[in-house]
Parts: structure tokens; sequence; C-alpha cells
């Protein structure tokens, strides 16, 4: 029985200067940058501490992948809400962001991002992400 419930949360952002390029627009890697502060929050939300669970286990969850698309520029103080959703997490961790104008529903950037689970010193890929980390995002075996 497939779960339609994937965790997911969303913050608020509202664009600072020291963001912006000199074309007064947000610079591109800031996007990822914010996609990073709505994944931390989601790992918060589900209770999971990554920095805990490496000195823990040393494992670690190194963003291998990752993917945007810009609809709309942002500028400085544009009130925006950035939502992460979880998709998967059996191979890897895959998140789809989205951020949106906090005042209309118009969608301003798009992405995704994977990780990959890896036990520190030998780099090992692991083909699976671990079973308590699985359950605390509350994602099963029988969703797709």
């Amino acid at each position: 029985m497939k779960n339609t419930h994937l965790p997911s949360v969303e913050i608020d952002i509202v664009v600072p200067f020291h963001d912006l390029d000199p074309l007064q627009i947000v610079w591109h890697g800031n996007y990822l940058k914010y996609f990073d502060m709505a994944r931390f929050a989601l790992f918060e939300k589900q209770n999971i501490d990554l920095q805990d669970y490496y000195r823990k286990t040393n494992i670690i969850f190194p963003i291998i992948k990752t993917t945007t698309k810009h609809i709309i520029a942002l500028r400085h103080r544009d009130r925006v809400v950035c939502r992460a959703t979880l998709v998967q997490a059996q191979a890897k961790i895959v998140m789809d962001f989205q951020i949106r104008y906090r005042d209309r529903n118009e969608i301003c950037c798009k992405g995704t991002g994977d990780q990959a689970a890896v036990k520190l010193p030998e780099n090992e890929l692991l083909l699976r992400i671990p079973d308590d980390i699985r359950n605390a995002l509350e994602f099963s075996d029988h969703e797709s």
C-alpha cells in the first residue's frame, strides 16, 4: 500500500541584499542555498540531525546531483516560500524543491537534489539509505 503522505516543509525567506549579483537579481548559486535551508528544515522536522548521525555511525549524506529551473528572477526583499518535499529514500534521498512568492501563487524556481549514503573513512557508497533514516523520513519499501 502506497503512502500518499510525503514529508514536506516550507520555510519563509526574505531575499537579502548580499545574495544579489551585479544585475541586482539573486545569484544563481544562492538558489541552492535556499534549497539547502529547506532540506535541513525537513530533516529537523523529521528529527534527523545528520551531523549527530555522522558522529554515531561515520555515515555522511553528500549531495550527488542537483537540478535547478529558474523561472522568475528573485530580487532584493522579495518574500518567498521554499518548499522541500521528500520524493525517495531508497538507494538515495531525493527531494523536490519549489520557490514561490509568498503573497501569490507564482513559482520562481524549481529543483531537485539527490543525496547518497557514504560510509567513512572507507568512502564506501552504500546502496541503500540506512533503515533508521528511512523510518525517520517515513519512507517504506512499498513506496516508489
